[in-house]
């Protein structure tokens, strides 16, 4: 079972609209690569810390096209993980779960399929999940609501989880890791 720790947290400008097309497929394709070669070199467990960075985080978004240092790169960074990891979540041993909106709110029914099909611990899973969301979203006590969570596991029950609040009242968002 993995420790939970708050590895740090980004403040970025809040922005709205979206990218282009042509751009989230190449970052689609970029992110498969990227991340079956840290696979292959280092492990889950390797990626998952990656994740967990902030810093790590925003360099792998430009690194695969997001370059605007704003919110959407949570988005685009993990709309375009979700894309390619979990189609190919058997043989990569990961998958992503949640997202933005309305998305977040399917975290612990996603991570209850993914247990019964891997033999995870989909109830202590959700509890973490839920767990994660309420410290950030309501211990913090810093005024980001939460409308991003992703939560990232791999099949040995590793995980590691991404999550960005907004505070309308000065335009801001803050992703934590």
């Amino acid at each position: 079972m993995s420790k939970m720790k708050h590895s740090g947290s980004a403040d970025l400008a809040l922005m709205g609209g979206g990218i282009p097309k042509w751009l989230f497929h190449r970052m689609k394709k970029l992110s498969l690569g990227v991340v079956e070669a840290i696979l292959i070199e280092y492990g889950h467990k390797a990626f998952l810390s990656k994740l967990s960075d902030p810093f790590w985080f925003q360099s792998f978004g430009a690194a695969i096209g997001m370059d605007w240092n704003s919110s959407g790169v949570t988005t685009a960074v993990m709309r375009a993980l979700k894309a390619t990891i979990n189609p190919n979540a058997k043989s990569m041993g990961l998958y992503v779960c949640g997202g933005k909106g309305k998305e977040s709110l399917k975290t612990p029914q996603e991570l209850m399929q993914l247990s019964d099909h891997h033999g995870l611990d989909g109830d202590l899973l959700s509890s973490q999940s839920k767990l994660v969301a309420k410290v950030d979203n309501t211990a913090l006590q810093d005024g980001y609501n939460l409308y991003i969570h992703n939560f990232i596991v791999s099949n040995e029950g590793d995980w590691s989880v991404i999550q960005q609040g907004m505070n309308p009242k000065d335009g801001s968002a803050r992703r934590y890791h």
